[in-house]
């Protein structure tokens, strides 16, 4: 496979000539790239770099995943204005469990071709003095370089010593894996390079930065978990198609090259079937052929007609006696978290048998043989056990 190939959709390859250098040693390069575990869902955007590391599997490359278990507790804060809310322990073993499952749909998984690990197994074992050393490696004048911390700064926002040090530990990352090749968003492209000085500190050849272009979420902003704009690879298939059918006309094309990786112009298409082709790509690839036609299917009878979905097709769950803790209720059904359906609820997202419902617990007889709606596109039939 030529270069061309393994860097399709790359934005930067730095430095330049590093990666055809590396390539020419005619060894195996281990290509890292990890995510910070702040959802339970993989989205379509984190999907993109996950494709670049496949297509270096295929050339016969070893991917290295890696899952930000100790990283999360900080929380990276590339492209964020305040510091970003920490998760509970749990939340993040939780999502941590579900990370591999997901990336699954889009790298391959066998052992000789993927090393899954957890960037806690070494983080976690650093004493004062190692993490001393790690501070050497850089200056406060290079890490407030960064553009988001320039413009906090300006506006006299606080940032923790915390944030300052996550690139530096995103950079030790690539030290415990001796890392060749980096894949990130261009939001990461200030830490991919702090990851070459840092390995450069620690004696070894540093990694190459590749990143790939940020994919815009369904409300024209960039796809997030914080934002509650993304396309999870494991939603179910309703919502995926949903989802993918709000996709603005105007982001259209970026998602035909980035999320199909199509060189067809969706404009050579009508607007109603470009879309439907997007949606349709999606949902296959998570759910396969029948997930498509469910998600087809719901898409056309309840936001094209109107209509209520058909009864066959309304999942059920049973409620005991006593009361009925709603956000877990609809996060065993739907997936997410607690505290995105609390969020939903909050905002009148949420209706039983068509009025909204604010509560967070309710007592059972009053959920038992209602329909409940989370969304526009989700319903949950609910009986007593």
């Amino acid at each position: 496979m030529g270069v061309a190939e393994l860097t399709r959709n790359a934005v930067d390859v730095l430095p330049a000539g590093e990666l055809e250098r590396k390539l020419e040693q005619g060894r195996p390069l281990r290509v890292k790239f990890g995510i910070d575990v702040t959802s339970p869902d993989v989205h379509i955007g984190h999907a993109i770099p996950l494709q670049r590391m496949a297509a270096f599997q295929a050339d016969g490359h070893k991917g290295v995943l890696i899952v930000g278990d100790y990283t999360t507790r900080i929380g990276d804060p590339s492209g964020r204005s305040a510091e970003r809310p920490l998760l509970s322990d749990e939340e993040i073993d939780t999502n941590a469990q579900t990370y591999l499952e997901q990336a699954a749909l889009i790298i391959d998984t066998a052992p000789e071709k993927l090393e899954v690990r957890f960037n806690g197994e070494w983080l976690g074992k650093l004493d004062f003095a190692e993490i001393l050393r790690l501070t050497r490696t850089t200056t406060v004048a290079r890490l407030l370089e960064r553009d988001d911390f320039a413009k906090r700064m300006a506006v006299q926002a606080p940032i923790s010593i915390s944030e300052l040090l996550y690139p530096l530990m995103q950079a030790y990352d690539s030290v415990a894996i001796e890392a060749d090749v980096e894949l990130g968003g261009t939001d990461q492209l200030y830490n991919l390079l702090a990851g070459r000085d840092v390995m450069e500190a620690y004696g070894l050849d540093p990694q190459v930065a590749l990143t790939t272009p940020l994919l815009l979420g369904t409300d024209g902003e960039k796809m997030s978990a914080s934002r509650n704009n993304y396309i999870g690879l494991r939603e179910p298939p309703e919502e995926q198609f949903g989802k993918a059918m709000r996709i603005s006309d105007e982001t259209l094309p970026e998602y035909y090259r980035l999320v199909m990786e199509s060189d067809l112009d969706p404009a050579t298409l009508e607007p109603m079937e470009a879309k439907l082709e997007l949606a349709r790509f999606i949902v296959r690839r998570s759910h396969g052929e029948e997930g498509v036609r469910r998600g087809e299917n719901h898409f056309t009878r309840v936001v094209r007609e109107g209509r209520a979905p058909d009864e066959a097709e309304i999942p059920t769950a049973s409620v005991d006696g006593g009361s009925v803790y709603l956000p877990q209720l609809l996060s065993d059904q739907f997936g997410q978290s607690n505290s995105h359906w609390r969020r939903v609820i909050e905002q009148g997202g949420v209706r039983i048998d068509g009025e909204p419902v604010r509560e967070l617990e309710l007592p059972a007889e009053r959920l038992a043989g209602s329909v409940i709606q989370a969304g526009k596109r989700q319903f949950l039939k609910v009986s007593a056990s």
